[in-house]
């Protein structure tokens, strides 16, 4: 059983200001628990059903304290509409130290991404292209919020998110000759043209784009052409689709210069 005091801090999880007192966030559904229990991270909790715990006894042994309790309790404790078997407690991590020099060819800068699925998504892309480093602005939306652990599948376990001003990356990439890349929908073709052997790739917001003040630190400009020849199309896309478009053309481009 989940005691009401535990139910009640697990939903005030969702909320950053807990988070940060507590030291705490929360991860739900079973491949996000077990990805979380194989890594790193702390888990000081882990509720789970005899059948989880059964299937998956080495990867639940990472965890301080684990309690088999059953379904119904899950069902109580969960932020999700459709839970699964498992939910943890997990130690809120240090944020990682600025780096000195970035050795990645690739790394994204989020300029204000609000969207939680957005952000979760493009946390799986990074990990999916082996980004090392994403760079956020202050009010990006936080790692730990619930609804970017559960889009984010797993991958915020295997990606360094640091959240700082642009300014404090430009000399680690002026030291390591990567070139700062703005995402526009005016500029280079993505699809033309060379491209630097180092990128830091700055999105901007979902409704307003890059601001003013970082596009002042951007040397390049580049977008995604459309294909469309319809009169009426849609204006723009999405950015975490607009980020995947673009690493992977990037990371094609790194590929095959070798």
């Amino acid at each position: 059983m989940i005691s009401k005091n535990t139910i009640k801090l697990i939903h005030s999880l969702s909320q950053k200001k807990y988070r940060e007192k507590e030291e705490l966030f929360l991860v739900e559904g079973d491949k996000n628990v077990l990805d979380v229990l194989r890594s790193p991270i702390g888990v000081p909790q882990l509720f789970a059903t005899q059948a989880f715990l059964f299937a998956n006894t080495k990867e639940a042994a990472n965890a301080v304290e684990v309690n088999e309790v059953g379904f119904t309790d899950i069902k109580k404790a969960s932020l999700q509409k459709s839970p699964q078997n498992s939910i943890a407690l997990c130690k809120l991590p240090a944020q990682g130290k600025i780096p000195g020099r970035i050795e990645g060819k690739l790394s994204l800068y989020l300029d204000g991404i609000q969207d939680p699925g957005n952000m979760g998504t493009i946390i799986r892309i990074g990990d999916w292209f082996g980004i090392e480093y994403i760079f956020c602005s202050h009010d990006t939306v936080d790692i730990y919020n619930p609804k970017v652990v559960q889009s984010s599948m797993g991958s915020i376990c295997r990606t360094n998110v640091i959240y700082t001003g642009i300014e404090n990356i430009l000399g680690p990439a002026k030291i390591s000759h990567a070139q700062i890349t703005g995402a526009f929908l005016e500029g280079e073709n993505i699809f033309h043209g060379t491209h630097a052997q180092k990128t830091v790739l700055v999105v901007g917001n979902e409704g307003n784009g890059i601001r003013k003040g970082t596009a002042s630190n951007i040397e390049k400009k580049i977008m995604i052409p459309d294909f469309s020849d319809k009169r009426h199309k849609a204006e723009s896309l999405n950015v975490a689709v607009a980020t995947g478009i673009i690493c992977a053309e990037l990371s094609r481009r790194f590929c095959y210069s070798k």
